[in-house]
C-alpha cells in the first residue's frame, strides 16, 4: 500500500501525471474576463483558482494549460478530452467543496500564452491552442467518479502494452491492454553504465552505501515484477530496493525495465513512459484515431467509472 501512494504522489513529477497550468492570461485577457468566459455571455464560473501575479482565474480557463502542457497537442481531439476530464477531475479533487484555491496548493506549475507558444512554435500556436480549448470546451464541467467520490485519474505517456493494476483502495485502476503503445517512438529506452558509474548511482540511494562497483553486474537480480513487466523488487548488492526507487535513481522512463551486463558495465532495456497506471496517453491517442471516443476511451482505462457533470 505504502508503495503505491508514492506512485500517487510522485505523479506530478512527468507527462505521466499533473502538471502545468495556465496563467490565466490569454490573447491578452485574464481572469474571470476571460475567453471561456466571453463565450458563456460574461458568466463567472464558481470554481476559481488563484494566482499570484494574475489574481483569479476561471477553473475552465486555467484547465486549457493544464491539459497543453500534460498532452502533446497533436494527439487526437477525443485523446486530448479523455486528458481535459482527467485534469479537471485532478483539479475539483484537490478542491474538494470550496469555490477557489490557491495555485500553490495544487503543486501546478503556471503556463500561459508565451510558453505555449515556445512550446509549439509560433506557426502551430493558434492552431494547437483552438484545439486544446476545443477539448476543454467540450468536456465543460465533466469528472470522474467511482461509488460517487472523484477518482485519483492518474495517467501515463505509454505502458508496456498492459496498464498496471491498482490495490484495492482504487479498484478502478485495473489492468488494460494497451498494445497501442508499443508503436509509440520512444517506446524502448537503452542506456549504459560502466560497473564503476553503476555503483556511484545506486551508491546515493538510501540503503545503497555498500554497494561497489566490484559487484557489478554479478549481484544484481531481479526479484519481482508486476503482471504488467514493472519491476516491484530488485537486488543490487546485498540490499533488495524497491523497483520504482531503482528507477527512479538511474534515471529510466518507466520501472518495466531489465538490467544486464554489458561489457563489463550495466545495460538498462527499458520498456515505456511513465508509472503505468490509469490512462495510457499514447494509447488513447491511437485508440481516438481508430474511432473510439473519450467517454469510452476513460471508460477503457479506468473500470466502472461514471462521467458526470459538475458544471455550476
Amino acid at each position: 500500500m505504502r508503495k503505491f501512494w508514492m506512485f500517487c504522489a510522485a505523479a506530478v513529477l512527468f507527462p505521466y501525471v499533473y502538471t502545468l497550468a495556465a496563467t490565466g492570461e490569454i490573447n491578452g485577457i485574464s481572469g474571470s474576463q476571460g475567453i471561456a468566459g466571453d463565450r458563456q455571455g460574461g458568466q463567472e464560473w464558481a470554481r476559481r483558482v488563484y494566482l499570484e501575479e494574475k489574481g483569479f482565474v476561471d477553473g475552465e480557463e486555467y484547465l486549457v494549460g493544464v491539459v497543453a502542457r500534460q498532452m502533446p497537442a497533436d494527439f487526437e481531439l477525443e485523446a486530448l478530452k479523455a486528458q481535459a476530464v482527467a485534469a479537471r477531475t485532478f483539479l475539483y479533487r484537490q478542491m474538494g467543496d470550496r469555490e477557489e484555491i490557491k495555485e500553490s496548493e495544487l503543486n501546478l506549475e503556471g503556463m500561459g500564452e508565451t510558453q505555449m507558444e515556445q512550446m509549439w512554435g509560433s506557426p502551430r500556436f493558434l492552431e494547437y491552442y483552438e484545439k486544446v480549448r476545443k477539448a476543454v470546451d467540450e468536456t465543460r464541467g465533466q469528472v470522474m467518479v467511482f461509488e460517487g467520490q472523484l477518482v485519483e485519474p492518474l495517467f501515463h505517456r505509454a505502458s508496456t502494452g498492459r496498464t498496471r493494476e491498482g490495490d484495492e483502495a482504487h479498484p478502478y485502476l485495473a489492468s488494460a491492454e494497451s498494445g497501442e503503445d508499443m508503436e509509440m517512438d520512444g517506446y524502448l529506452t537503452v542506456v549504459t553504465w560502466t560497473a564503476e558509474q553503476f555503483a556511484e548511482t545506486v551508491r546515493q540511494m538510501p540503503e545503497g552505501e555498500n554497494v561497489r562497483a566490484q559487484q557489478i553486474p554479478d549481484t544484481i537480480q531481479l526479484i519481482a515484477k508486476d503482471s504488467a513487466g514493472y519491476v516491484t523488487q530488485i537486488q543490487i548488492g546485498s540490499h533488495t530496493f524497491d523497483g520504482e526507487a531503482v528507477r527512479m535513481a538511474l534515471g529510466l522512463p518507466s520501472a518495466a525495465y531489465t538490467l544486464e551486463e554489458y561489457e563489463g558495465g550495466v545495460r538498462a532495456v527499458c520498456r515505456g513512459q511513465g508509472h503505468g497506471y490509469g490512462l495510457s496517453q499514447y494509447g488513447a491517442h491511437m485508440k481516438a484515431a481508430g474511432g473510439m471516443k473519450a467517454e469510452e476511451i476513460l471508460g477503457y482505462y479506468y473500470k466502472n467509472i461514471e462521467i458526470i457533470s459538475q458544471e455550476e
